[in-house]
């Protein structure tokens, strides 16, 4: 599971709105070798979640200032190195033997009051692959906001991770909720830290968990080392 993100104040509203539409193929739409075509429903998030590059990397390449005025047809650089493949967004099966439960603090740990978004057990840890954790549950647990912030993103439309919810919480911070059964909370709602956004799910995964990923400045970081112990 790759989740990419939108950083930086309002990065993240360029992903505003229920996102319905799957995240389209790279080179669609007459486009040639490590370019990308924005179809409707893109934003940079999640053209950045798909190709396993970073928000900061696409609005480099692609001299954009404001990720929110994407449009359809906009050709957009994508590093060919690191383009993945259209199945790359699939969702993994618990991971076999032991998971780790521990990490070092990180130093800005303490930006942010965070909780945990769901008690149960790590079925998989932090990688450079999964880029968060998933937590077991069971279908209709209530899945809570970590920290208190901003819905920035509530739908379906990213491959693989089903039923999703993003929170802006300041300080350069993103929470992601993926795979879930209902969603609780709309687009640019507050929320608090504890409340309830979203039942536990299996959508787009093989069992019932929550996928769960905290962002830094669009880099993801190990949740172990913020979430208290």
């Amino acid at each position: 599971m790759l989740l990419g993100t939108v950083f930086m104040a309002a990065v993240l509203a360029g992903c505003g709105g229920t996102g319905k539409a799957p995240v389209s193929s790279l080179g669609g739409g007459g486009a040639s070798a490590g370019q990308y075509v924005v179809q409707r429903g893109d934003t940079l998030y999640s053209i950045s979640r798909r190709y396993n590059v970073s928000v900061a990397q696409l609005k480099s390449l692609n001299n954009i200032s404001d990720p929110s005025q994407l449009e359809v047809g906009q050709r957009l650089r994508i590093s060919s190195s690191s383009v993945a493949s259209s199945s790359g967004n699939t969702a993994n099966a618990p991971s076999a033997g032991s998971v780790s439960t521990s990490a070092p603090k990180a130093s800005d740990a303490g930006l942010v009051s965070w909780m945990w978004p769901l008690k149960g057990n790590i079925i998989t840890g932090y990688s450079s692959s999964t880029r968060g954790i998933d937590i077991a549950g069971n279908v209709g647990d209530p899945v809570y906001a970590a920290a208190s912030g901003t819905v920035s993103y509530v739908g379906n439309g990213l491959r693989g991770l089903g039923n999703l919810i993003l929170i802006s919480h300041g300080n350069g911070f993103i929470t992601a909720y993926a795979h879930n059964s209902k969603l609780l909370v709309k687009d640019k709602q507050r929320v608090g830290k504890g409340e309830k956004i979203a039942e536990v799910g299996q959508s787009d995964t093989t069992s019932p968990r929550l996928h769960f990923e905290i962002r830094r400045n669009g880099q993801p970081v190990n949740p172990l080392s913020y979430l208290p112990k």
